[in-house]
């Protein structure tokens, strides 16, 4: 096969630009499709870890029907130690505190609540973990505690039920202003179908007055 004048001079230029740069070249593309196969190779994965974790949610949701206490403190132990990340190991956390708070065995409430703080990647699940682990300390007059779980930024899907909580450990406090603000401020971020609105409104009118006694 022939070519002319121009294209043979495009042909050699591109060799004398290969043999400069090829090694570059082919360097970067082993780098890209490493990266590639590393990206599938970790959705296989996490996909896999999720459909694991999500059977082992099943199960411990039959053992608690089935009020088989042992077996799904067992589940929930291996779930949220084997498949940490996922959103099912927050979920079995969250269960088993409530579980153990109902058997009044608060301690182990509490550290499950504390591992959804500290671990849950669904950040939803680590707030609504900060507010029922204030509500224990609440419970315990571990007033300041309490108040450091709730000292966290939240977005307004949360403002409510946090100011809330905040309101409801000053009021224990005897801190009557600094409860009715938070009160106030719960209010405030409460839209009009808020079903805490009337209990907020009730709990904000309870309050003495500032200075009162």
């Amino acid at each position: 096969m022939s070519y002319d004048l121009q294209e043979q001079e495009q042909l050699e230029s591109f060799k004398a630009w290969w043999k400069a740069h090829g090694n570059w070249v082919s360097g970067a593309a082993s780098v890209v499709l490493a990266a590639v196969l590393a990206y599938q190779g970790w959705s296989w994965y996490a996909l896999r870890q999720s459909a694991a974790a999500s059977a082992m949610y099943e199960e411990f949701e039959r053992a608690t029907q089935a009020k088989d206490a042992v077996k799904a403190r067992d589940l929930a132990g291996s779930l949220m130690e084997q498949h940490g990340s996922t959103v099912y190991a927050a979920l079995v956390a969250l269960r088993a505190a409530k579980s153990n708070l109902d058997a009044s065995d608060r301690k182990a409430a509490k550290a499950q609540l504390t591992w959804v703080i500290e671990h849950a990647s669904q950040k939803e699940l680590a707030l609504l973990a900060r507010v029922r682990l204030a509500g224990l300390l609440l419970d315990e007059k571990a007033y300041d505690e309490a108040l450091q779980v709730l000292k966290v930024d939240v977005p307004d899907a949360f403002a409510t039920v946090f100011a809330d909580r905040r309101g409801d450990v000053y009021a224990a406090m005897g801190k009557p202003a600094e409860a009715r603000a938070a009160y106030a401020e719960a209010l405030s971020k409460a839209g009009p179908q808020e079903p805490l609105r009337a209990l907020i409104q009730l709990k904000l009118d309870a309050l003495p007055a500032v200075g009162g006694a």
